[in-house]
């Protein structure tokens, strides 16, 4: 029994790191084939996210500092992954990520941005409206699936344009800056990254958040392999039928955990709107909560391999500009690069099934010759 259970975790690292492998193979292929260096460009990517050092650097700015804007840069994706991860946990498709992003950061910037209050005071409460907004939005397309059967990626796309063009109503009668146009930026108290913090000769960015982040990673692991909502979650995703008849709240649960995903992306939408950027671009809707979907499913839907696949496609994201001024690649192959490793993880399940056929192959095989 434990062979098998230390056999399914290997399997579970090692095809997605297989797949992976493959993926920048077959990326450096592409690159080679536009006549640039793979090995240059991945080495690229590494320096444009802080992972290795640069030939020079500008004043105040070092190896630490890229570093740092780098974690700050993935800390909203760990939270909209694990709100993906929750959602299927119970065979849900939390497609609205990004719409309920959007709504948490609109009304914990109205709210707290521009209230005045003090960091001691702000930045907690910000961080609270974004559970409390974010979770009220997943609860409310929950209840739609549970109530009236309504499919939750209808519900969450149509959610998505309300809160994008009733925000950016908002924004563009009330809250514009006359310059940037888009939202007034909020105060530095009310703001989840420390700017420009000088430490020694450096101006560094502190991300608050990937604090809160890395404890909701745990927090969600134990949910799913510690307690009787996260057992129960699982039984509806894999039959709701048959866990109704085991005596389970179906729709309990699926309210709950569209509850929690909800949270979750509000938390992703107050990082990157007050802890990222610090201001709101009207009308436009941010592709994290569409990328979570296949961050999350790289990551195995496990909160701690979400944290190494966030890592891996936030630093194909952040690194891309370095990578077309250090080695002449174009930005944009890096959203090819990323297309081929997602398209080689979406494989994983056929290469576990391969495993699998040729592992109960050769047991057959063993059993005849014996």
């Amino acid at each position: 029994m434990k062979n098998q259970k230390k056999n399914r975790i290997w399997n579970a690292v090692k095809i997605p790191l297989f797949a992976i492998l493959c993926s920048l193979v077959a990326a450096g292929v592409v690159i080679a084939v536009t006549g640039s260096n793979p090995f240059r460009a991945y080495y690229a990517l590494l320096q444009g996210s802080g992972l290795a050092p640069k030939s020079s650097y500008a004043n105040y700015k070092s190896m630490l500092t890229d570093f740092l804007s780098y974690v700050n840069f993935f800390t909203p994706m760990i939270f909209a992954a694990l709100a993906v991860a929750v959602a299927l946990r119970a065979g849900l498709f939390n497609i609205g990520v990004s719409g309920q992003m959007l709504a948490a950061g609109f009304t914990a910037t109205v709210l707290v941005g521009y209230s005045g209050l003090g960091a001691a005071v702000a930045k907690p409460l910000v961080l609270l409206i974004g559970m409390a907004v974010g979770g009220l939005a997943g609860a409310l397309v929950g209840f739609l699936k549970y109530r009236f059967n309504i499919n939750e990626v209808v519900s969450t796309i149509m959610l998505n344009y309300i809160f994008q063009y009733v925000a950016s109503f908002l924004i563009n009668t009330y809250y514009v800056d006359p310059v940037s146009r888009q939202s007034v930026e909020i105060s530095a108290a009310a703001r989840l990254t420390l700017m420009d913090l000088p430490i020694g000769n450096l101006k560094v960015e502190i991300p608050l958040g990937i604090i809160a982040a890395l404890a909701a990673v745990v927090l969600v692991w134990i949910l799913f392999d510690r307690t009787k909502l996260g057992y129960e979650l699982k039984a509806v995703g894999f039959s709701r039928s048959a866990a109704r008849y085991a005596g389970i709240r179906v729709g309990r649960c699926m309210v709950l955990s569209m509850t929690i995903s909800g949270m979750l992306a509000g938390l992703a939408g107050v990082t990157y709107y007050l802890g990222y950027v610090g201001t709101i671009q009207p009308k436009v809707l941010l592709s994290t909560g569409f990328d979570a979907i296949a961050v999350s499913l790289l990551g195995n839907n496990n909160p701690f391999g979400i944290i190494f696949s966030t890592m891996l496609i936030s630093l194909i994201s952040k690194g891309s500009t370095y990578m077309r001024s250090a080695a002449g690649v174009d930005a944009e192959i890096a959203s090819v690069i990323t297309g081929v490793i997602l398209l080689f993880s979406a494989c994983s399940v056929y290469i576990r099934w391969k495993l699998e056929r040729r592992k109960q192959e050769a047991g057959q095989t063993a059993k005849e010759g014996k």
